[in-house]
């Protein structure tokens, strides 16, 4: 399927100032990003595709050249990698969201909207590299999503190391980069087909920090990072669902060079149940009887997930009769609103029959029953 129109995602004509693109990716942004719109897929592409617009547009080299020549020109190139331009490479959620971070991670007004706060850019010399962001999946019950729960997850991250205070030199002098002027960037010029091309990566010597240092930690080997194990606790709302995240900020792994720490992202994966199916913020059970309750009608018992509650069966129920228990499913993810529980009876037919009961079977049929 052909790839949209980078202006056509972000609503602009071909010919929009920096300025409107920049308004225009913001308004976006606010209305699509995953935090606000948890489980929401269709808002997850939206979020993704105009970070990878706005990427392109946003760099003068990249937006002549897709002008040019469109999605084509960054096709089969290296262009930006696995990291920014929308190419061929593919550019994915966690691609979005770093690059949304590097761009408006201090920005006030999404700091506001999302709880940010104010943190540094990714690179940038002195201020050091921020730290990776990590991913682990926690899976939680039906009992769990249904009350709430707070669960604590071990996490193996880069931590500063002890013996060099995260520096990474044993003295803790750190010096300015030579091949990169202390930026923590480089820029690469190629020559393909459709012109010269500029590729900006992190400086290949400081890894981004826009600093080196002469004197290297034994316990790190210079990085200033070393592997260790910590515990988080984390909050999980009632109603959550299957793909909602949670982030938790400054609990990935420890930046470098004095940068600030990635974040943790906790994304949520629902167990199956033994007893019930969810269906958003209802839930489904299935009800075995047999012929003489459907025909005579009876009180069952049904287990919710909080309580028991006594379901009464009129005479003559059909199989497959849904029978609704009013607000005794899954709590609405923040909201108000409670699901109900729907039991779906099912009439058992006796695979053996002795004689005394096959006898009464007999008996029935000869009434038409």
């Amino acid at each position: 399927m052909a790839k949209a129109d980078y202006y056509d995602i972000l609503n602009v004509p071909k010919g929009a100032s920096d300025d409107d693109i920049k308004k225009a990716y913001r308004k976006l942004a606010v209305k699509y990003h995953p935090d606000k719109n948890p489980g929401d897929k269709t808002a997850v592409e939206k979020f993704r595709e105009a970070t990878e617009a706005y990427e392109v547009l946003k760099d003068p080299q990249k937006r002549a050249q897709y002008d040019k020549f469109g999605h084509a020109a960054f096709e089969g190139t290296q262009g930006g990698g696995a990291g920014y331009g929308g190419f061929s490479g593919g550019f994915d959620l966690s691609d979005a969201l770093r690059a949304f971070m590097n761009d408006f991670g201090g920005d006030s007004i999404f700091g506001d909207l999302f709880g940010f706060g104010s943190r540094t850019r990714r690179g940038g010399g002195h201020g050091g590299t921020r730290g990776n962001d990590l991913q682990v999946k926690l899976g939680l019950t039906l009992e769990e999503i249904s009350t709430g729960v707070k669960k604590t997850i071990k996490v193996r991250r880069l931590d500063k190391c002890q013996g060099c205070g995260g520096s990474g030199s044993k003295s803790g002098k750190r010096t300015t980069c030579a091949k990169c002027g202390g930026n923590g960037r480089v820029r690469h010029v190629s020559n393909s087909f459709f012109g010269q091309m500029v590729q900006e990566t992190d400086c290949p010597v400081c890894r981004g920090d826009g600093q080196t240092v002469s004197d290297p930690c034994a316990a790190c080997g210079g990085s200033g990072l070393r592997q260790s194990e910590s515990t988080v606790s984390v909050d999980i709302p009632a109603g959550v669902e299957e793909g909602n995240y949670i982030r938790v900020p400054g609990r990935g792994d420890a930046g470098r060079g004095g940068g600030e720490s990635g974040d943790l992202i906790v994304v949520l994966h629902e167990k199956p149940h033994e007893t019930f199916t969810r269906h958003g913020i209802d839930l489904s059970c299935k009800l075995d009887i047999t012929f003489s309750d459907a025909a005579l009608g009876c009180s069952k018992t049904i287990n919710t997930l909080e309580d028991k509650v006594s379901l009464k069966i009129p005479g003559g129920t059909h199989s497959e009769k849904v029978f609704k228990l009013k607000s005794k499913g899954l709590t609405e993810y923040r909201g108000k609103n409670r699901g109900d529980l729907l039991v779906k009876v099912h009439i058992n037919t006796p695979e053996k029959l002795g004689r005394e009961e096959k006898e009464l079977f007999e008996k029935l049929a000869k009434l038409g029953l």
